[in-house]
């Protein structure tokens, strides 16, 4: 059982008492986005086995069998296959999607080839692995998360009154959905900016005023007027106002598959995903965006998301079924004197304490403990087998294979 170190990423969309909150410690003044943990090249988690602090990304490098086990190996490679994330949202993230990892592969492929640096601003695909992820709330969190229906998305958008809209609904009643959205999609990435910030601007007006009445979309047009104050003219909120606006309970979650446009707007949660970078985007960022690449990856299908409650089996293990093997979330939410929780793996963990402290106990070593508190975090490696204690909540992130 190793003590995690991790980096705190201050990005400028992230909280600024959020994860200090999370953590105990006071805020810097400075946004804190994201805390990863984990062997991520970009800021692996820490640990010190007595020799000193060492990246976790060289101890799995040292003898990834070891740390990994032979079955992840096998299945991806000698690298952590997942990255565990505290995401603390304060304004609204990129709209963005993710590929599949054939996608992946081929895009990191013909860049490769084209010579494309891979820290270029207009590079894609920084690797060849694709991008599910999960992220749970920890406090009500709010985003948006796949196509809306076509017909809503024309009613929505009809409702604000705006005449440059006009020809964005009447694509949404005349054609299929897929080609319906598409077409709308491709026409807002590809306006002329001047034309499509006159329209934003007057959208973000009638979206303030319809979301502070009665309505069934007042929260999604509050939301959209939001983004609209953060990114000024951005065709990103017209493309924002396609999707589906969500709220996250805490303990709720939604998994994001490859292909479905997102953006995280407001809130604290646990983000876990596979080891990628791999991102393009659609709008609400400064950053490059690749109207092709992107048409060709998005999934133009409506679909309500599907929100994640965990299912709790009898050995107390509360999961978020997944369809992906790279990873898998649960948590425990355990009282004081209650049995031990037994934490076996044949592959890596990483375990984060979210609530209250708990107690990891090595079922071989005896007198082996490490105890976690609120923020804290830990690190097994292979075949560790460890209960857990205490009172407290704790995720666990492992393999589902």
């Amino acid at each position: 059982m190793d003590r995690l170190v991790n980096t705190v990423r201050p990005y400028a969309w992230g909280s600024l008492t959020a994860i200090p909150e999370l953590l105990g410690t006071p805020p810097t003044g400075e946004p804190q986005a994201e805390m990863w943990m984990g062997a991520h090249p970009g800021a692996p988690s820490r640990i010190d086995r007595g020799e000193g602090s060492v990246a976790l990304s060289d101890v799995i490098a040292a003898d990834p069998e070891r740390e990994l086990g032979a079955g992840a190996i096998r299945a991806f490679g000698p690298r952590l296959p997942f990255l565990l994330k505290v995401l603390a949202a304060a304004s609204p993230l990129s709209l963005q999607v993710h590929p599949d990892l054939a996608q992946a592969k081929e895009g990191f492929a013909d860049e490769e080839a084209r010579g494309v640096p891979v820290d270029a601003p207009h590079r894609n695909y920084k690797d060849a692995n694709h991008k599910p992820e999960l992220i749970c709330a920890l406090t009500p969190f709010d985003g948006l998360c796949g196509f809306r229906h076509p017909d809503e998305a024309a009613e929505l958008l009809a409702a604000l009154e705006v005449d440059s809209l006009k020809p964005y609904v009447d694509i949404l009643h005349a054609h299929p959905e897929s080609r319906a959205l598409r077409e709308v999609l491709t026409a807002v990435l590809t306006a002329d900016r001047e034309a499509i910030a006159e329209t934003v601007h007057e959208a973000a007006t009638a979206a303030e005023r319809l979301g502070a009445l009665d309505g069934p979309h007042a929260p999604a047009y509050a939301a959209y007027a939001t983004i609209a104050r953060h990114y000024p003219g951005d065709p990103g909120v017209i493309a924002a106002m396609l999707l589906n606006f969500v709220t996250l309970q805490p303990g709720e979650a939604l998994y994001l598959g490859a292909g479905i446009p997102h953006a995280y707007l407001d809130g604290l949660g646990v983000e876990i995903m596979a080891n990628s970078d791999n991102v393009l985007r659609c709008g609400l960022t400064p950053k490059h965006v690749d109207v092709p690449e992107l048409l060709r990856i998005v999934r133009f299908e409506s679909d309500a998301p599907a929100v994640l409650r965990p299912e709790e089996d009898p050995s107390g293990e509360e999961l978020y079924a997944t369809p992906i093997d790279e990873f898998r979330l649960s948590r425990y939410v355990l009282a004081e004197g209650a049995a031990p929780r037994r934490l076996p793996s044949s592959g890596p963990q990483i375990l984060l304490c979210v609530a209250g402290e708990v107690s990891l106990r090595a079922a071989d070593e005896q007198d082996a403990e490490l105890r976690l508190s609120r923020g804290e975090s830990a690190y097994l490696r292979a075949g560790e087998d460890v209960t857990v204690t205490g009172d407290g909540t704790v995720f666990r992130a492992t393999l589902t294979a």
